[in-house]
């Protein structure tokens, strides 16, 4: 079954060891932050600093792991049509569209959408770490180390899937902020399928 989240909104949800999720960009240009935090202990969370230090990079994509703290592999990435997202930048919020946009009035961000929709799960918004970023497309300058946010390289119908390598929950949400999306809010989609032996794989 293929869920939609809408524009700049979330979802919470659990994911079973051995099932996949495919996060799918229906319209194109669109981020979704992805949070992974196991279920048997939700101090256990997904970590930018641990999966980039295995990987040696920065870009990760088919075949790569996503490790939590305590450097256990949450999630590991299966498929990728896209083969460019973003594990430095952390999840925008109020704050994010207060300081860079300028706005009087901002939007909650990722973080508020997934600080709601963890709260189920007695998930609090301080144990919301760096989110990774599918399809977001952020360039760094080799010489100076410069970040710069650019249109999504992903077109519609694009898709990222990952494995759980254990019980999680998982935040999930079609991003908010403007330039991470090329400045229009558009939906994201995701399935959940398996585990492989329950599907037939």
């Amino acid at each position: 079954m293929r869920h939609t989240i809408p524009p700049r909104s979330g979802a919470a949800f659990t994911l079973a060891r051995g099932q996949r999720l495919t996060v799918i960009d229906p319209e194109g240009e669109q981020v979704a932050d992805l949070l992974a935090f196991s279920a048997h202990d939700t101090d256990e969370v997904i970590s930018s600093g641990r999966s980039l230090d295995y990987a040696s990079r920065i870009f990760l994509t088919t075949g790569d792991a996503l490790y939590s703290n305590r450097s256990n592999v949450l999630l590991r990435i299966v498929e990728d049509t896209v083969g460019r997202h973003d594990f430095l930048l952390t999840p925008c919020s109020a704050d994010t569209f207060r300081i860079l946009y300028d706005e009087a009035e901002p939007h909650r961000g990722c973080f508020g959408n997934l600080a709601h929709a963890l709260a189920p799960y007695g998930i609090g918004p301080d144990r919301i770490p760096v989110a990774f970023n599918v399809f977001m497309n952020v360039t760094v300058d080799g010489g100076t180390g410069e970040l710069a946010v650019r249109p999504p390289l992903s077109r519609a119908g694009d898709r990222l899937v990952l494995e759980a390598e254990t019980d999680l929950v998982i935040g999930l949400t079609a991003c908010s902020a403007p330039q991470s999306n090329n400045f229009a809010f558009k939906p994201i989609q995701y399935e959940i399928s398996g585990p492989p032996d329950a599907a037939g794989a």
